[in-house]
């Protein structure tokens, strides 16, 4: 529909109209061609509040930057969308919206919660009033942002740890990776140089 898939099929079978966030789920999981993924990386643009996804576009009728699923952002699946964006190779998209999600971090004391008011990045985060926090959905992405900023590929069978760290984040430490029983920690230079240390004896590090 327009370009991105369509979020609903109303009781007629007809496509409801309104790009959501939702469509970032699709991302990297195979089920669209590379084409579909720059469509859905497009539309995905157009959500970014600044601090994170809208859960629906500021242009559709319903939208409302307080409403439970008509605007607000949602940080877990602003993540899901950040580790699709990656696989699918768009890195830029990807960075941006690594960076609101920190960006809004000091408003909830580094504690996001379950959804926050998806205004501009002008107007600091708002929160939602009756939002969780802690909330564990929320406090997921920490692990899903270092998979996506280390470009972590962890090849248990294969004995095999990859890292393809996301351009646009330099110097940056990452300590206490658990792999099994081990720990790794991780290094990215300012010039993109990767060190490592720690990990599982006899799996390899590239």
């Amino acid at each position: 529909m327009d370009g991105y898939p369509a979020i609903a099929l109303d009781g007629e079978g007809k496509p409801v109209d309104g790009a959501a966030s939702n469509l970032g789920h699709l991302l990297g999981t195979g089920l669209l061609t590379a084409a579909e993924d720059e469509q859905v990386a497009l539309r995905l643009a157009e959500l970014d509040s600044g601090w994170g996804l809208r859960t629906l576009t500021s242009r559709a009728t319903g939208y409302d930057p307080l409403s439970y699923h008509l605007g607000s952002v949602w940080p877990h699946d602003t993540a899901i969308a950040i580790l699709g964006l990656t696989r699918a190779g768009h890195h830029e998209l990807a960075v941006r919206l690594a960076r609101g999600l920190i960006a809004a971090a000091p408003s909830f004391a580094y504690r996001l919660p379950e959804l926050f008011g998806g205004h501009d990045s002008g107007v600091p985060p708002v929160p939602y009033p009756s939002a969780c926090r802690p909330q564990a959905w929320a406090a997921a992405l920490s692990s899903a942002l270092v998979t996506a900023l280390l470009g972590l590929d962890v090849d248990v069978p294969a004995r095999r740890v990859a890292l393809s760290p996301l351009p646009g984040f330099r110097d940056l430490s990452v300590d206490n990776v658990r792999i099994g029983s081990a720990a790794l920690s991780v290094r990215v230079d300012s010039d993109g140089t990767v060190s490592t240390g720690g990990g599982p004896p006899g799996v390899t590090v590239i």
